[in-house]
């Protein structure tokens, strides 16, 4: 029955919304917060039921009774450390925008709060990155994130599928820069020497670097010795390229028709438009004619 449970994705929807009467004793809530300071120590590497059980002194088998599997925990863990801020902040401001989510002029601003949002909790909690594939069922908490994520970019000129596109991209990027964390401090543990000292002893791999021009330039100009601060940098460049592409779509709603006046809806394609119909680009191809 556990085993059936465990290949279900049916059965972590139930746990994940909470769905289930709660059982006497050990709790759901109990198992998963132990776990996310397990993993928080350990990475995901470390976390096994065993060890969660361990720590709650508890049976292995007590656990399989509540969360039929490592990987249900795992989602678990993953909704509950997305609890959004404003879920226990009334006054925040995702509660002040209106039931489409629009932000008007603000839509930089409030996409780069979001995102940094996003960030110091994949700081807090770098396994989050570890988290890997494409079939893990989100909770309430991971789509309320999510909605967050395309309200900062709903009211723009942006089409809806570049909206999701847009939203996905700095999703991605957050996890890109989380996974870095992820495995330097996992060779930190492992080997007991920090990233710095480790970088800072490879003296035989410096002394052969001459030969390569570009980075000797660059080595000798001091590039690395006050490096961009990766996080910080790219997500000013994702941002600068989205509001680009805002502007760019802008220009194409706001033209108007050749022929009549009339304002262009922008083409599904993104091409722009001369004309606002087939009609009016027909008589101006045929005023052009005669």
């Amino acid at each position: 029955m556990t085993q059936d449970r465990a290949a279900d994705p049916d059965d972590v929807v139930e746990l994940l919304w909470r769905e289930r009467e709660p059982r006497p004793g050990l709790t759901l809530d109990r198992i998963v917060r132990t776990a996310i300071d397990l993993a928080d120590a350990e990475g995901l590497e470390g976390l096994s039921m065993r060890k969660v059980a361990d720590r709650l002194g508890f049976t292995t088998m007590s656990l399989y009774r509540h969360v039929p599997s490592r990987t249900h925990l795992i989602d678990l863990m993953r909704d509950e450390v997305l609890t959004p801020r404003h879920a226990e902040n009334p006054d925040h401001p995702h509660h002040l925008q209106d039931p489409e989510g629009r932000t008007g002029g603000d839509w930089r601003a409030r996409l780069e709060e979001v995102a940094r949002e996003g960030w110091e909790l994949r700081r807090r909690h770098p396994w989050l990155a570890e988290i890997r594939g494409t079939r893990h069922v989100p909770g309430p908490n991971a789509v309320a994130r999510y909605d967050e994520l395309l309200a900062a970019l709903t009211g723009t000129a942006l089409r809806p599928s570049e909206v999701i596109a847009a939203a996905n991209l700095i999703g991605r990027f957050l996890d890109a820069e989380a996974l870095l964390l992820v495995e330097t401090r996992s060779e930190e543990r492992r080997s007991g020497v920090s990233e710095e000292e480790w970088w800072g002893a490879r003296d035989s791999l410096y002394e052969r670097l001459d030969r390569y021009p570009a980075l000797t330039h660059l080595w000798e100009s001091g590039g690395w010795d006050t490096p961009e601060d990766s996080f910080e940098f790219g997500l000013a460049r994702l941002l600068d390229g989205i509001e680009a592409l805002v502007r760019r779509r802008d220009e194409i709603r706001d033209e108007t028709c050749r022929e009549c006046g009339a304002p262009i809806t922008p083409a599904d394609s993104g091409r722009p438009r001369v004309y606002c119909s087939r009609a009016c680009r027909q008589r101006a191809y045929r005023k052009r004619a005669t």
